[in-house]
């Protein structure tokens, strides 16, 4: 019997959990967290790597002595984060901002810009993250950075997404070379690909603007697999966690890829991390360039095999955002919902309200919904939105496929499958495959497979998946609804692309109204 921490950072929160490597999850604890946002620009996310910092060592006391046991019986501890959330450092890693959280989108014309220059000059790189780089990623978020910091540039010693800049700080690393650069963020997020080289030549970053040059060799040092350790806890922060100094502590990830291994994902498996947004997350022993897609990364999921990341930017604040326009709660909205059938609402929601990650990697759209009479009501709104989520994922799933990376089974993971039923039968309806949902939280499991693969307790990944991970409630596609949704996502599919597509019909209309909006 050993016992670990698995941390999971998410957008609001900090859960810590505590596992047993006999008896499971033993318990698990939150401390929320400020996200900073404004008004007047809707683009802007940020959060304080002090408020992380504080959260993490409360929730990890009250965690611990929820699960009554002494701290000291911790073996290691491992976190995730949410990506990309950048921050710039000066000297001695002190952060010079605040993170650019994965939701801030402010940095879209260096993101055009990036991916621009990449395509004239055929980088290899842009390729194995879908062909467009995104305002959500790390060079771009840096650029933008360091174009409206001017006061602080001269600081500048190097950035960090924020599972490698919270690993580096419990373990006491101050020195920007020496910490371990996870593979899961820098290969998704920054383009480095070991086969390419690593990261984007200099000569590319410096042509993208001069500010960027010499940042290849800030962000040089040691980039690794989760497999592999990335430093043992300092006496500081283990008197700030309640637990044991020097225990090991494993190189981090994103959240939805270790969500992933902890909702018990093998190869053929594809993974939707349903929260605020969705992150869908499958691993292959061999992949291929997959256009649109997010990122293709050898042992960014599975130090093992080749880890796909695609998603969509918006899902759980869609629906949210549905129910504060109606002066309601998701909850309240969505009492009723099991009555609906397939296509009822006479409703197309194309869920591009945050824009679009994946295929289109198109930043400048909005959500539309098509179809509405006057007695249409939120509720309605909503189960289309439900609808137009799962009709995005189908929409990703067949690019998936068609690259060589099929499906076999579709696991709902997150928040949000486990409290309604309804979107998971309406994503076996649509994607044509079983759905599978784990009968309990899998939050915080993969940061725990990983502090047991640290610690020396399970030999593998496949062994801890079995000791740890949930079992299943399952949704079977329901076929008189499959021929509704199958009608449906032909006109969502021709939709998508005429409206997405900045060359197709109305490819101009949706951008045009955020230009005019913001102008």
């Amino acid at each position: 019997m050993a016992i670990v921490a698995g941390v999971d950072f998410g957008t609001l929160s900090v859960r810590v959990s505590i596992v047993d490597s006999e008896r499971g999850l033993l318990a698990s604890a939150v401390s929320e967290y400020p996200l900073h946002r404004k008004r007047e620009d809707p683009d802007f996310a940020t959060q304080s790597h002090a408020d992380h910092m504080r959260g993490l060592a409360e929730a990890t006391r009250l965690a611990v002595r929820s699960a009554g046991i002494s701290g000291n019986d911790i073996k290691s501890i491992a976190l995730d984060t949410t990506g990309s959330s950048v921050v710039p450092v000066g000297q001695d890693l002190v952060p010079l901002d605040d993170y650019y959280l994965w939701c801030d989108h402010r940095a879209k014309r260096e993101a055009a810009l990036i991916t621009e220059l990449a395509r004239l000059e055929k980088l290899q790189a842009i390729e194995w993250c879908g062909g467009v780089y995104s305002s959500e990623w790390g060079f771009s978020k840096l650029l933008h950075w360091l174009r409206h910091n001017p006061e602080k540039r001269s600081k500048f010693v190097s950035a960090f997404e924020h599972c490698d800049m919270v690993a580096a700080t419990l373990c006491g690393i101050t020195d920007a070379k020496q910490v371990q650069r996870s593979i899961c963020a820098m290969g998704h997020k920054w383009m480095w690909n070991a086969s390419l080289g690593g990261l984007p030549p200099e000569s590319f970053l410096a042509k993208v603007d001069p500010l960027l040059a010499g940042v290849r060799a800030n962000l040089e040092g040691s980039y690794a697999t989760s497999d592999k350790v990335a430093g043992t806890l300092t006496p500081y922060w283990a008197e700030q966690l309640g637990l044991r100094a020097g225990i090991p502590i494993p190189v981090g990830a994103f959240d939805a890829h270790w969500d992933a291994i902890g909702a018990g994902a093998k190869e053929g498996d594809v993974v939707n991390v349903v929260g605020t947004s969705t992150c869908i997350i499958g691993y292959a022993a061999q992949a291929q360039l997959i256009p649109g897609v997010c990122g293709v990364v050898p042992g960014s999921v599975h130090p093992q095999f080749t880890g796909i990341e695609a998603g969509l930017s918006a899902t759980g604040d869609i629906f949210s955002a549905i129910a504060r326009r109606a002066h309601t709660t998701v909850e309240e909205l969505s009492q009723g919902l099991s009555s609906y059938r397939a296509g009822q609402t006479g409703l197309l929601r194309m869920t591009w309200d945050n824009g679009d990650r994946t295929v289109l990697v198109n930043p400048n759209l909005g959500g539309i919904t098509l179809g509405w009479n006057l007695q249409h009501t939120a509720q309605d709104e909503l189960f289309a939105a439900i609808e137009g989520t799962a009709f995005h994922t189908r929409v990703i799933l067949d690019r998936m496929t068609e690259y060589g990376a099929p499906t076999q089974r579709v696991i709902n993971g997150g928040g949000i499958p486990q409290n309604n039923p309804t979107l998971n039968q309406v994503y076996a309806n649509v994607l044509g495959r079983p759905v599978l949902v784990p009968s309990s939280k899998v939050t915080g499991l993969g940061s725990a497979i990983f502090a047991f693969l640290a610690a020396g307790i399970f030999p593998s990944i496949d062994e801890a998946q079995k000791r740890v991970c949930p079992s299943y409630t399952v949704f079977e596609p329901q076929p008189e609804a499959q021929g509704i949704y199958a009608e449906l996502y032909e006109l969502y599919h021709k939709l998508y692309f005429e409206f997405g597509v900045p060359e197709k019909s109305f490819g101009d209309v949706l951008p045009k109204l955020i230009q005019l909006a913001r102008a």
